[in-house]
């Protein structure tokens, strides 16, 4: 495990959070929390081996919340000491006696149990920011290179790279320090059709993870050399592809592309202030509403869904939310049926129970915790561990799908159609070339009601996002889905060229 940095250790972390309680007990608040988080972000971004930009910014600052008469008042300080912090304090105290007035549904708090002096630091090797960015910028060259050489016209590289740190302390006597680093790197190819007029696009499917410069820099945690050894025979296939023919069709699908569809029919539709319409302009609310809890048949026996914010390397991995609450992980669906929900510690007990599973998070000192996602993960078959090459050949007439790319869904995460990065015809149960202008359409119960069967241990993999929206003023969360590879029957595949009118 890394240490926390000194630097952020060296703020006047306990200071800061020392005035800030004594303000809200002074005012009487029934809770309070102080949150000291700082975020620094770095971008790196090249066109065809040529830097376009690279970017390294730091957002900083000191939140106060607190609850008066079941009522929460917010601000922030953008100096994180004890001056900034007591007039954060001051301010917030204000909001919620004005806001006092309004409230015709007072806050009730969840218990959480009390950690003092809780350290956690997320798992990676070598931190990012400390590789000089002239090294980084050589290895997104050198990949971009090895594309170029092989006969692709056109390569984006881009790397993501964010460290996070935060201290929270609360009223009843919790103090918790915790630093963790996500990175996102890809290469985008482009093939030209100059004669045709035309072009097609493919990138690299590694996904964004909880580690360090470690997987960048070498074939040790994602197999650059081989990916990107391949990419162009894949592009240049894809681009002399047949187009699909549309219709009900038998669907196995890699991990790479189904992470998306968990998260966008299962982790989002599962948060419980989307259920109960409390989170609705903002894509949305959800179709699983709290009334189905335990009725809804989410799926056939196959699905299991678990949510986990203790997933090693996961994006939404924590040690503690912003609400103080030690991580967990717990079931959504469990053999097809609507289990549970993701809860904050104001929700848990709207839904009756009495602790939260701990999932509120802030993207900065300057935004209120909101509710937001877990790792949210289907879960492989535990008893065989069948291959995506046995799910394969148990289809006489369908597609193999691999990667992601565009998708819809409907404001209650019901309707969706999702895309991909390369579609092969699946014919007598073996692979027989790539087809192109993909897509699958269905209702959510509908999809994961065809779920047949799921592919074992061997086929889990953890991908993700480090940009989930959510909120007005809107938050960004970064959030991991692992899942086996699957195989879905008789699902309503479009041709997206008809479908364009083209």
């Amino acid at each position: 495990m890394t240490a926390v940095d000194d630097d952020f250790l060296a703020l006047p972390l306990r200071a800061a959070a020392d005035a800030a309680l004594t303000v809200a007990r002074t005012a009487g608040a029934t809770h309070a929390d102080v949150r000291v988080q700082r975020v620094r972000t770095g971008t790196t971004t090249l066109r065809d081996g040529a830097v376009q930009a690279a970017v390294d910014a730091t957002d900083c600052g000191i939140a106060v919340r607190v609850l008066l008469d079941g009522t929460w008042g917010f601000a922030s300080h953008p100096v994180p000491g004890p001056d900034g912090a007591a007039d954060a304090a001051h301010r917030a105290v204000a909001a919620a006696r004005t806001l006092r007035a309004l409230n015709r549904d007072p806050v009730q708090w969840a218990d959480e149990p009390v950690y003092r002096d809780a350290v956690w630091v997320s798992d990676y090797e070598i931190d990012p920011f400390t590789v000089p960015a002239a090294d980084r910028i050589a290895v997104l060259a050198d990949y971009s290179q090895r594309l170029l050489r092989a006969g692709v016209d056109h390569v984006n590289a881009h790397l993501l790279q964010v460290k996070e740190q935060s201290f929270y302390a609360d009223l009843a006597g919790s103090t918790i320090t915790q630093q963790r680093v996500r990175i996102q790197p890809e290469l985008d190819a482009t093939r030209v059709d100059r004669t045709a007029g035309t072009f097609e696009s493919m990138r690299t499917l590694a996904p964004p993870t909880g580690r360090g410069w470690e997987y960048v820099a070498s074939d040790r945690w994602w197999d650059w050399s081989g990916e990107l050894a391949q990419l162009p025979d894949w592009l240049a296939e894809k681009a002399q592809a047949p187009s699909v023919t549309a219709g009900p069709t038998d669907l196995v699908i890699d991990p790479t592309n189904l992470w998306l569809t968990i998260h966008e029919s299962v982790g989002h539709a599962t948060e419980y202030d989307r259920a109960i319409g409390y989170e609705a302009a903002y894509a949305g609310t959800s179709f699983a509403t709290p009334d189905l809890l335990g009725a809804l048949r989410y799926g056939s026996d196959a699905m299991h869904v678990t949510a986990d914010r203790t997933e090693p390397h996961g994006l939404a991995t924590v040690g503690f939310d912003d609400d103080g609450v030690a991580a967990q992980s717990w079931d959504l669906v469990r053999d097809g049926m609507l289990v549970g929900y993701q809860l904050d510690r104001a929700f848990a007990p709207k839904l009756g129970v009495g602790r939260s599973n701990g999932c509120a998070y802030a993207d900065s000192a300057h935004h209120v915790p909101i509710q937001r996602m877990a790792n949210v993960s289907l879960q492989p078959d535990p008893r065989v561990d069948r291959s995506t090459a046995d799910l394969i050949a148990g289809v006489d007439d369908g597609l193999y799908i691999v990667g992601d790319r565009s998708w819809s869904i409907d404001m209650q995460r019901h309707n969706f159609q999702f895309t991909g990065q390369r579609f092969y015809r699946i014919r007598g149960g073996r692979l027989a070339g790539q087809v192109r202008d993909v897509a699958y359409q269905a209702s959510t119960t509908e999809f994961w009601g065809a779920l047949e069967a799921v592919g074992g241990p061997s086929t889990w993999r953890l991908g993700g996002a480090m940009n989930c929206g959510k909120a007005q003023p809107g938050q960004v969360a970064a959030v991991s889905h692992g899942c086996p590879s699957v195989l879905v029957r008789g699902v309503n595949v479009l041709n997206t060229v008809q479908e364009g009118g083209r």
